[in-house]
């Protein structure tokens, strides 16, 4: 099974990152950009056998800082 982790920073924390690209932006030239957010997305292949509770566990212990992170994980359809 193939799943993806989107990791986001929570609404309120501070995003260097997403500031610089913001004003990388406005300095090519780029206008109407209000706010750059960056997070992180990951792409596991795990056995289909491989229950909620784990997956939730890997994001918790090691793919998110759950402090000032949030994510959510999205399965991918197989292809046919």
């Amino acid at each position: 099974m193939k799943l993806r982790i989107h990791v986001t920073l929570k609404p309120g924390v501070l995003d260097p990152q997403g500031k610089a690209i913001e004003h990388a932006l406005a300095g090519l030239g780029f206008s109407g950009i209000n706010d750059a957010r960056v997070g992180k997305l990951i792409e596991l292949d795990v056995v289909d056998s491989t229950d909620d509770a784990a997956i939730d566990s890997m994001c918790r212990q090691l793919l998110a800082n759950t402090v000032i992170e949030n994510y959510r994980i999205e399965r991918l359809e197989p292809a046919k």
